[in-house]
């Protein structure tokens, strides 16, 4: 491997984000914003929504009834609450569906954004005129204490290039990739931009990792030449198509799973060559008098080496390059 490839939320980030702030536009008011748009985000399998819909519950606003419900990946949710119209997600939900986000909305967003946290817009049908109203509900999703101490392990190892493939918005992105070192960022992507990413880096001759958690990067995980899956995070689909499983979701068991990888291979293939040179040479033998006693010996004693030689893997310690901690 010379490149890997992180998804952002879940895996660099935990996860569990959670609401800073709720703007609103015009007279609808903070509480209500929030209350039509947890409504809409209580029947979403989406951790942002589920970031929302615990903000409000905290708040102790009160939800409405919901029909109408429709979810559309990287981009979103609308339904109707209370026979309103109300869509949270991004811009291009409401793009596609051919509502209008207030210029205000849209300013607030991008404050949130350059400050480095997930926009979501809220945009929804305005009270008798007729015209759109909304708002930005700021969600942030701090990276893992220990994504910054992996991404550098896995260049030590070895690795050249880190990158980050996320539906998040770039600047919020980059600034994730920031402090954690990683190397470059693909920003904005829906899940089939993610694995023509890929393609495009492995047709340019790169042999890759994808690391990623959500049924959203499952066709990624299936592309890459390794899929790494994040095991208490990720979906069951995840864990299908994934060749790799972090079982406890540390991200800085991924520079000791390489270093691994790579000595279970050099070891594989000294015991090929021993095995096939040891029957070789007893088949070679046996056309000038080998003994019973020494043959059975040979073959034997040939399989108690390759059990040893790959035994070594238990108390062979890894190199610093492989530890998520340099050496003093």
């Amino acid at each position: 491997m010379d490149v890997v490839a992180f998804d952002k939320t879940g895996t660099i980030t935990p996860g569990t984000p959670v609401v800073t702030a709720v703007w609103a536009a015009g007279d609808v008011g903070e509480d209500r914003l929030l209350g039509l748009a947890a409504a809409v985000e209580r029947h979403s399998e989406h951790h942002l929504g589920a970031a929302v819909v615990a903000a409000a519950t905290r708040r102790g606003v009160a939800l409405g009834d919901v029909a109408e419900f429709e979810a559309h990946t990287g981009q979103g949710a609308h339904a109707r609450v209370d026979g309103r119209w109300v869509g949270i997600g991004r811009e291009a939900l409401f793009e596609s569906h051919g509502r209008a986000v207030p210029p205000a909305v849209a300013a607030a967003a991008r404050r949130s954004r350059e400050d480095g946290q997930t926009a979501l817009i809220v945009v929804l049908d305005g009270d008798g005129d007729g015209l759109p109203a909304g708002g930005v509900i700021a969600v942030a999703d701090e990276p893992r204490p220990t994504a910054a101490a992996a991404l550098a392990a896995l260049k030590r190892s070895g690795v050249a290039q880190v990158l980050i493939l996320t539906g998040d918005h770039e600047r919020i992105a980059r600034a994730v990739a920031v402090r954690v070192g990683a190397d470059d960022v693909r920003a904005g992507l829906m899940p089939d931009e993610k694995v023509i990413e890929l393609q495009r880096l492995m047709n340019a001759g790169h042999l890759l990792a994808m690391v990623g958690d959500g049924v959203n990067d499952a066709p990624a995980l299936a592309t890459a030449d390794v899929g790494i899956a994040m095991g208490a995070a990720g979906t069951d689909v995840d864990l299908e198509v994934a060749d790799v499983v972090l079982i406890r979701d540390d991200l800085r068991a991924l520079a000791f799973a390489v270093w691994l990888s790579r000595r279970a291979r050099r070891r594989v293939r000294q015991n090929l060559t021993l095995a096939f040179g040891v029957i070789a040479l007893l088949v070679l033998s046996s056309f000038f008098g080998l003994p019973l006693w020494l043959g059975v010996l040979g073959h034997e004693g040939s399989t108690l080496l390759v059990v040893l030689n790959g035994l070594r893997l238990l108390w062979e310690p890894p190199p610093r390059e492989a530890l998520h901690t340099p050496a003093p």
